[in-house]
């Protein structure tokens, strides 16, 4: 792949900056060849990097917004990454809804702190329906955890994100991970990463 992706692909560089610090944990944790459900893909940038860097898996990106499936669609044509497939339509708030009813393992990087709880609800739900027994759901962000002093650089993300939108916002990771187990998805490895982020690997019971 060489020089800049076509518009409409999106870049960040946050994504830069974490995207290595997200492969190491996911090292430790996918498998080396089946099938991945990527949740809230945005851009496309992670799929495209997470798929590159695992050719024995198939990497299904996913997302409700229809500029990141462009943005996502953009970078797959690209890179020409051959198991990076076409992005698909899935609001994880809505579970009924989901176009993959199975996955070895589900990816979701940076969406529970940028949506209303209801996609929180919905994402273990499906998780729970999706996995097989030990199949892995991975979350990465930024949380509010009991007994630890909150980062105040998260403090003030966390009140800028209520601003923007009031049912945004930090989450406490006991309520995720509350939420997860009531779908038999486990918290099993909690990573600390740069920035005062999160890595959470779950496993289905």
């Amino acid at each position: 792949m060489t020089g800049p992706p076509p518009a409409p692909a999106r870049s960040s560089p946050s994504t830069a900056r974490n995207r290595d610090p997200i492969l190491r944990v996911l090292k430790g944790c996918l498998p080396a060849t089946g099938f991945v459900l990527e949740i809230a893909a945005g851009a496309g940038e992670h799929a495209l990097y997470n798929a590159a860097a695992y050719p024995g898996l198939l990497w299904q990106p996913t997302d409700p917004d229809s500029e990141a499936l462009a943005s996502i669609a953009a970078w797959r044509d690209h890179a020409g990454t051959p198991n990076l497939l076409a992005p698909l339509a899935l609001d994880a708030a809505r579970p009924e809804t989901w176009p993959i009813t199975a996955a070895d393992a589900i990816v979701n990087i940076n969406m529970i702190h940028i949506s209303p709880w209801a996609a929180t609800e919905g994402l273990m739900t499906g998780a729970g329906a999706v996995l097989p027994r030990g199949g892995v759901l991975f979350l990465y962000g930024p949380y509010l955890e009991a007994g630890k002093e909150t980062a105040p650089s998260n403090l003030d993300f966390d009140a800028s994100l209520r601003r923007r939108n009031p049912e945004w916002g930090l989450r406490r990771l006991e309520d995720v991970t509350a939420q997860a187990a009531g779908h038999g998805v486990i918290l099993a490895e909690r990573v600390a990463m740069p920035a005062n982020n999160l890595s959470l690997v779950f496993r289905k019971a």
